[in-house]
C-alpha cells in the first residue's frame, strides 16, 4: 500500500515539472535571460492537482514581484498547458526568526484565472541562518552584522543651530524610539558639506550604544546599487532582499542617486514596504526636498514624504565660528578668536570646506613652523577658495550692513523712515564713502537714487554719532572689522 502511495507521489511530481518545464519554454522565449534566471529558474513545481498547479517559490518578496510584474504571462502559459481552469498556487518560504512552524494566510488570487476569488495559499516558515551578508567580515558569526558607522558621528560632536535644529531634534527622537514615532522614514535633506551624513550616522550610533540588540546598517545609494547589481549576477537576489528585510534600521545616504535607476527602486520599495509595515525605522538623506527629485517614481517618493522631511542649510556666522570653536579643542588647539572669526567669515559654503581650511591652516602653521595668525591665514585662504581677494564693493558693504541689523536689503533703498533702516542706509552710505572710489553722485544714485547732498549729511551724521554715542561706535567697528578681514 506503501509503495502504491509512493509511486503515486512521484508520478504527480513528475506530471507537475513536465507541465511546469513546459510553461517555463514559453515564458523563456517572452523575457530577457538575465531575468528569467532571477526569478524563474528557482522556483520548484511541487504539485498538480483539479488542475491547480502548486510552485514553490523562495520568499514572500518573489511571490509579490512575480504578481506585480509577471501576471499577465502566468495567466496566458498556465491556461495554455491546463485550459481555462487551470489555476496556480503558491508555496513560499517565509524568513522568519521568531518561529518555525508553517501557517497558512489568505491572498488575492491575480493570475490564476479566478480574479474575483480569494484563496488559502500555504506558506512554510523556515529558519534560514544562511542568508548571505553583502557586508562580510571575516570572523562575525551568521547575521551580526557590523552597521558600518563611523563612530566619530554622534551627537556631541553635531553642533546644533538654527540651520539643523528640526533635523536634530527629530534624529534624537527617532534615536530614543526606532520606529516608534512619526518620524519613520526621516528624510534629512540639504546641500553638499551641511552635515546629513553625519546627523544620519549620529542615529545609528545612538541607537547601537542604547539599544545594542537593534540591527542597524549603514549603507550609501550607490553602493546598494551595486550589491543588488551583483546579485542579479550571481542570482542570490533573495539573499539581498532578506538581508536588508531582516535590519530594525537602515541608513541609507543619497537616495538621489536611485534616479533613472528603474529596477533598483523597484528592490527598495518593496524593502522599503516591508520595514515600514513590521515597525522598522528608515532614515534616508538626499540633496533636495522630495518634491524636487527627479527620476524616481512617484510611488517611490510618495513614501519618502510619509515621515518628516527636515532640512540642514548654510550655518550662519555664529554657529560657523562653534563648530571651529569644537574641532580645535577636540584636537586639543588653543586659535585666537580674531583667526577663527575671519575662517568662519570667509568659508560660509559648508562645513566640510570649513573643516578642511582648518586642517590646511594647522599643516602650514606645522610644516613652516610659523604662528597662526591673520597673516598667515589670509595667504593661506587666497589659494584654498577663489572669493576672497574679491573688492569690496557697494553691494557687498550694503549686504553686510543689512545682515549686521538684520534688516532686508530692499528697504535700505526704499523711502522708509523707520530709525534702523536710516541708520543702516547711512552707515552704508559712509562706509561706501570711505571703502570705495565711487562719487558721492553714485552713492546717492545706489541707495535709492538719492542726490550727492544726502550722502555729505549721512556721513557727516555717522561722523557724529561715533564721536558721542558709544554702543553706535561699537556699531560701526564692528562692521569696519568685517570689512578689513574681505
Amino acid at each position: 500500500m506503501r509503495e502504491n502511495q509512493t509511486i503515486t507521489k512521484q508520478n504527480t511530481e513528475n506530471t507537475c515539472t513536465q507541465v511546469w518545464n513546459e510553461c517555463l519554454k514559453i515564458i523563456k522565449d517572452n523575457i530577457p535571460a538575465q531575468s528569467f534566471k532571477t526569478w524563474f529558474e528557482p522556483i520548484i513545481a511541487i504539485g498538480l492537482e483539479n488542475n491547480v498547479l502548486t510552485i514553490q517559490v523562495p520568499s514572500l518578496f518573489f511571490y509579490e514581484w512575480l504578481e506585480e510584474h509577471y501576471v499577465g504571462l502566468l495567466r496566458k502559459t498556465v491556461k495554455k498547458h491546463l485550459g481555462e481552469e487551470g489555476r496556480l498556487e503558491y508555496n513560499i518560504v517565509v524568513e522568519k526568526s521568531s518561529s518555525s512552524k508553517p501557517y497558512t494566510t489568505n491572498m488575492p488570487s491575480n493570475g490564476n484565472g479566478a480574479e474575483s476569488k480569494q484563496q488559502t495559499m500555504p506558506v512554510f516558515v523556515s529558519l534560514n541562518k544562511d542568508i548571505k551578508n553583502p557586508f562580510v567580515i571575516p570572523g562575525l558569526r551568521k547575521m551580526q552584522v557590523d552597521p558600518q558607522l563611523n563612530s566619530n558621528y554622534c551627537f556631541e560632536n553635531f553642533i546644533e543651530g538654527d540651520c539643523n535644529r528640526l533635523a536634530r531634534s527629530a534624529g534624537f527622537a527617532v534615536a530614543a524610539k526606532p520606529g516608534g514615532t512619526s518620524f519613520n522614514p526621516l528624510l534629512l535633506y540639504g546641500g553638499v558639506g551641511l552635515g546629513k551624513t553625519h546627523l544620519a550616522q549620529a542615529i545609528g550610533n545612538q541607537i547601537k550604544r542604547t539599544l545594542p540588540d537593534k540591527l542597524v546598517i549603514y549603507v550609501s545609494c550607490e553602493k546598494f546599487c551595486q550589491q543588488f547589481v551583483d546579485s542579479l549576477k550571481n542570482n542570490t537576489i533573495n539573499d539581498f532582499v532578506n538581508f536588508y528585510q531582516a535590519m530594525d534600521v537602515i541608513i541609507m545616504d543619497d537616495v538621489h542617486n536611485f534616479a533613472g535607476k528603474e529596477k533598483t527602486q523597484d528592490i527598495f520599495f518593496h524593502i522599503f514596504n516591508h520595514l515600514h509595515q513590521s515597525g522598522k525605522q528608515v532614515i534616508l538623506t538626499c540633496d533636495k526636498a522630495p518634491k524636487d527629485l527627479s527620476g524616481l517614481e512617484e510611488r517611490l517618493l510618495s513614501r519618502f514624504k510619509w515621515g518628516l522631511s527636515a532640512d540642514l542649510q548654510v550655518p550662519d556666522l555664529e554657529t560657523r565660528m562653534a563648530i571651529l570653536k569644537k574641532k580645535m579643542y577636540a584636537d586639543g588647539i588653543d586659535l585666537p578668536a580674531e583667526v577663527i572669526e575671519y575662517v568662519a567669515h570667509h568659508i560660509n559654503n559648508n562645513v566640510r570646506e570649513l573643516e578642511g581650511a582648518m586642517v590646511s591652516l594647522l599643516a602650514q602653521s606645522t610644516l613652516n613652523k610659523k604662528e597662526i595668525d591673520l597673516a598667515l591665514v589670509r595667504g593661506m585662504l587666497k589659494n584654498f577658495i577663489s572669493n576672497t581677494t574679491k573688492e569690496i564693493s557697494m553691494e557687498y558693504i550694503q549686504k553686510l550692513v543689512c545682515e549686521y541689523f538684520e534688516v532686508p536689503v530692499e528697504m535700505v533703498k526704499s523711502k522708509t523712515r523707520k530709525r534702523e533702516i536710516v541708520q543702516a542706509r547711512q552707515i552704508s552710505m559712509y562706509l561706501s564713502k570711505s571703502h570705495t572710489k565711487t562719487s558721492l553722485k553714485s552713492i546717492g544714485q545706489f541707495f535709492g537714487g538719492r542726490d550727492h547732498s544726502t550722502v555729505i549729511y549721512a556721513c557727516q551724521t555717522v561722523e557724529d554719532l561715533i564721536d558721542t554715542d558709544k554702543k553706535f561706535k561699537n556699531y560701526v567697528q564692528d562692521i569696519q572689522k568685517k570689512l578689513k578681514m574681505s
